[in-house]
């Protein structure tokens, strides 16, 4: 009998820039706040809640870290429903940085998964978008705010 595979979002990107760097920028909401969220209430931590907010959509989001491992992982529970996401760092060697991202523990079923996997996606996406601008060339390519401006309906 096969198993049953839970639904799930996996996006990667290569950053031209050291396994330290890479992670720090997701562990420091200092950083993170160039390419993702625009304030962070704390550095992430095992055992720590932090909230991200997103000021120009009045939004914001609880992230349980659940793990941490320097260099290499950090997992956390985050939004409503909660989901898993898990951030991956592979050091390629050359002082370049392999990104994974997975997104799974979806509760939602039929259309309502469909809509919720094509978010996750093109969200995960869009942020390790920024962060390849941000880390490799300094440039804060405003991704988020843009994503959903207000003459086009705002946020969803």
């Amino acid at each position: 009998m096969a198993a049953k595979k839970t639904p799930g979002v996996e996006t990667q990107m290569l950053i031209r820039k050291p396994v330290s760097t890479v992670f720090e920028a997701f562990i420091d909401p200092a950083v993170t706040k160039h390419f993702w969220f625009t304030k962070g209430s704390d550095k992430l931590a095992a055992g720590k809640t932090v909230t991200w907010e997103w000021e120009m959509y009045n939004v914001s989001a609880k992230a349980v870290v659940k793990e941490i491992i320097p260099n290499k992982k950090i997992s956390i529970d985050w939004g409503e429903p909660a989901t898993a996401v898990d951030f991956m760092f592979q050091d390629m060697g050359d002082g370049t940085t392999y990104v994974v991202i997975r997104n799974y523990g979806f509760t939602e079923q039929g259309d309502e998964l469909i809509s919720k996997i094509n978010d996750s996606t093109g969200g995960f996406t869009t942020v390790l978008d920024g962060l390849k601008a941000y880390l490799e060339h300094g440039i804060h390519l405003n991704l988020i705010a843009d994503k959903f401006p207000p003459a086009a309906g705002g946020h969803k």
